[in-house]
Parts: C-alpha cells; structure tokens; sequence
C-alpha cells in the first residue's frame, strides 16, 4: 500500500515536528493518516520499524536532491556549488536529514541503530529500511561517487579519477563544515565552494541538463 505508507510517513514526521519521538504514539500517526492502526503495523510492523523507514526516506531524499542539482545548469563547480547548498538548506529545513548527515541525534529524535535489524516483513520497502541505515561518512561517499559518476560521464574531459574523487568530496565535507558552522552572509556556502574548487575542475563534466531545482519545484 504505497500511498498509505506515504501519508504514515508523513504523519510520523509530521508528529515529530510537534513532540518528542518517545512522545509520539502509533495510534495517533495512524489517525492522522486516516488509516487504521492495523494498517500501520501491517507496513512498519512495530514504532522502531517505523522509525527505520522514516530516517531512510529523508536519507533518500536529501541524495534524490543531490542528483538533481548534479545534473542541473553549469560546468562542475557550479553543479558542485547546487550540491553543497542543497545539503546546508536540507540540512537546516529536515531535522532528521541533519542527523543523518552529522551523526548527531538529539533527544526528540528517534535513534535507530545503523546497523541492520532482522526483518520479517513482507512489504519490501520495510525490508529495506530495515537494513543498513546510512552514516555520515557513508553519505559524503554516496555523493562523492554520485559526483564523480556525473562528471566522468559520456562526453566528459578527460581527468585524472584520483583527483576528480578529491575535489567532489572537498564540496561535500566543506557543505557538512557548513552545516555544523553557517559561514556569514547568504552566499557563504557557494563562495566557500566555489573559492576552494577554482581552476580545478571548469571544464570537467558532460553537457548540463535542464537544471532542475533540487528540492524538486
């Protein structure tokens, strides 16, 4: 039931906005999402199955917006540039997004263990929340490798892969850098990216696309 699951999820977060995780109770999620408590258990199969499924949706879609902003407008450094700004303001706006990209969890939040749990369910999306869930460096990999994908794609100048590697995690973990310490002024993060990446990397990368918006408007 994937339109159920949505609106459980949405519920969920929606409930942590106002309460503490331990505060929040199932029964409730499932009234907001105008499905029964069965229906809830049925997909999640228990609050920490819920939780799971929760953090690996907004993992998911913080890494869905840093696609869409490698493959927006620009050469590399710009398109690095999105990224980097992408992952402070997702990090600013989703509570559970900062806590996955700086390993902090705060009390309100709920604090599914990384690692994988045994799962029983039959709903594949819980089977994969209930494995492995991202950590912070597992992350800055995931879109280092996203980047280097990007930029080393078909009709891409030739570079060397090491440092092509290098220059995609500087953006990423001078954005985390970002996160923990907002630089002043409101173009602090792309200055930042944009000064640390100059000359290195102008002309690498295949033609931009269209350049949609990363938070997908």
């Amino acid at each position: 039931m994937p339109a159920a699951r949505e609106s459980l999820l949405d519920a969920a977060f929606e409930a942590l906005a106002l309460r503490p995780w331990a505060q929040v109770r199932m029964v409730d999620v499932a009234v907001t999402a105008g499905v029964s408590r069965q229906t809830l258990y049925n997909e999640f199969g228990s609050k920490e199955g819920l939780a799971r499924a929760l953090v690996r949706r907004e993992a998911d879609g913080y890494l869905a917006g840093v696609d869409r902003a490698l493959a927006g407008h620009g050469d590399a450094r710009d398109r690095l540039t999105a990224a980097a700004e992408w992952t402070v303001s997702a990090a600013r706006d989703n509570v559970l997004v900062r806590a996955v990209l700086t390993g902090f969890w705060s009390e309100r939040l709920p604090t599914p263990t990384l690692s994988a749990v045994p799962s029983s369910s039959a709903v594949p999306a819980q089977r994969r929340a209930d494995g492995p869930l991202p950590s912070p460096g597992d992350l800055v990999g995931a879109v280092r490798d996203r980047a280097v994908a990007v930029f080393s794609g078909p009709g891409a100048v030739r570079a060397d892969a090491a440092e092509l590697a290098r220059c995609c995690e500087l953006a990423v973990r001078l954005a985390l850098s970002c996160v923990a310490a907002p630089p002043p002024g409101e173009d602090g993060v792309a200055d930042l990216v944009r000064g640390a990446l100059h000359r290195r990397l102008r002309s690498q990368g295949p033609p931009a696309g269209p350049g949609p918006d990363p938070t997908g408007r």
